[in-house]
């Protein structure tokens, strides 16, 4: 729209160039004038938020027929080689690819699902590479109108009385390249976006743990058009999720779902047209992701999880037979020998936990999964927890040992699908 009202008044110059002659200087401001004007025109506010019955019934279409596939962008947090927590030599811009492109492989097997990831961790995507090259005075022009928009919004409190958390503020060009994301989830008609983050706390050195622990899901404040349809596309992923997982025990984030007037990934300014949440899965310290033999595996589990909410959201129906009947992909395991804290593989320690987690005996009485989460470690819980096992199941002879005949009785109850 911008080139082809700047176009016309060309025109109309070359019609008549006695203006050039007479009035260069004003016409040159004019010009000038005009340009922005049209800028602004082409950036004018259009809302078209998904609704929930919108795209349940388009899901159901693409199901039925073939086409019309749900549109999923996947964000992974931070950019190429910048941004992002540090622990250690873990880096949250890498991790959050790595989930990324496991849910990304986990969607493309279902027909229904067309699947967009921003980037990899050395490079944006062509289209996006192309996008914020070609079209970054469009995204300064779009965000400065909604900006403007916006500040007729009434805003509503959501927060429960819980206090605010703190939001690192991203460097001009880097929040810019934020709302090219959602301006181009607008442009080609993207149902939802999940942007895939790992969470830290100030204060704790690069060696030592923080205090706190958990996931959260942040959604947009109610007084956006997208909030409804994401908070119900949320509240699924994270009845998924809370199963294995804790949720974040920063005040702040303690309800699981947190509502976000300001964060630009899931629509600030009532940008977001798609259902936009930003997924904390953890915080970057926490033991399953600094324990390289288990961390695979606990991201894959993260995005299937994931998965898992989704077609909850979509087709509940058909989510138990996706779920291999323990809601996990670390279920069902097969364990070939005793497991002891010094000699036996993460992996073994982590179903183990898994398991009792599903057997409803993890964490034990008076703990919660901040204290006691998954880490392919052996502590005071597990220890707890396979005394609560063996007395459930009158395994005698092996107390606080995970032996032959408790070893036999796991594979029994955990070593196959239930169907």
């Amino acid at each position: 729209m911008r080139h082809y009202l700047i176009a016309l008044f060309a025109i109309l110059l070359l019609a008549t160039p006695w203006l050039a002659v007479n009035y260069s200087d004003q016409i040159k401001d004019l010009t000038i004038v005009f340009t922005d004007i049209a800028n602004q025109i082409a950036a004018v506010v259009m809302h078209n938020p998904r609704t929930i019955a919108g795209l349940q019934s388009k899901y159901n279409i693409a199901a039925s027929q073939g086409q019309a596939k749900i549109r999923i962008l996947l964000v992974p947090g931070h950019e190429p080689n910048y941004g992002g927590a540090e622990f250690g030599s873990i880096k949250e811009r890498d991790l959050t690819v790595e989930l990324a492109n496991d849910l990304q492989q986990i969607l493309a097997n279902n027909s229904k699902y067309q699947v967009f990831v921003t980037r990899s961790t050395t490079a944006w995507a062509p289209e996006f590479a192309d996008y914020f090259k070609n079209s970054w005075q469009n995204i300064i022009d779009w965000v400065k109108v909604y900006q403007q928009e916006s500040i007729n919004l009434v805003p509503v409190n959501s927060s429960n009385g819980k206090p605010r958390v703190y939001h690192n503020k991203a460097p001009q060009n880097v929040a810019l390249r934020l709302y090219g994301i959602t301006k181009w989830a607008n442009d080609n008609n993207i149902d939802i976006v999940i942007h895939i983050h790992f969470n830290d706390n100030p204060g704790h050195s690069s060696k030592l743990a923080g205090k706190y622990s958990g996931f959260t899901i942040y959604v947009p404040e109610k007084q956006y058009l997208n909030s409804t349809t994401t908070k119900a596309i949320a509240q699924t992923v994270f009845r998924r999720l809370v199963k294995y997982n804790p949720v974040s025990d920063l005040l702040g984030e303690s309800s699981g779902i947190t509502y976000e007037p300001d964060l630009i990934a899931i629509g600030a300014n009532n940008t977001a047209d798609a259902a936009s949440m930003l997924i904390e899965y953890g915080y970057i310290y926490e033991s399953q992701f600094n324990n390289p033999s288990v961390r695979d595996l606990a991201l894959k589990d993260l995005a299937f999880q994931t998965y898992l909410g989704l077609q909850d959201f979509f087709d509940p129906s058909n989510t138990i037979s996706l779920a291999n009947s323990y809601d996990t992909l670390v279920l069902p395991y097969k364990w070939k020998s005793p497991i002891s804290a010094k000699s036996s593989s993460s992996q073994d320690i982590f179903s183990l936990q898994t398991a009792f987690i599903f057997d409803g005996l993890y964490p034990p009485i008076k703990m919660n999964m901040n204290d006691c989460p998954r880490t392919g470690t052996i502590g005071a819980c597990t220890k707890a927890s396979l005394n609560a096992f063996q007395k459930k199941y009158g395994i005698t002879g092996e107390e606080g040992v995970v032996g032959q005949k408790t070893i036999e009785k796991l594979n029994s109850v955990f070593g196959t699908r239930v169907n």
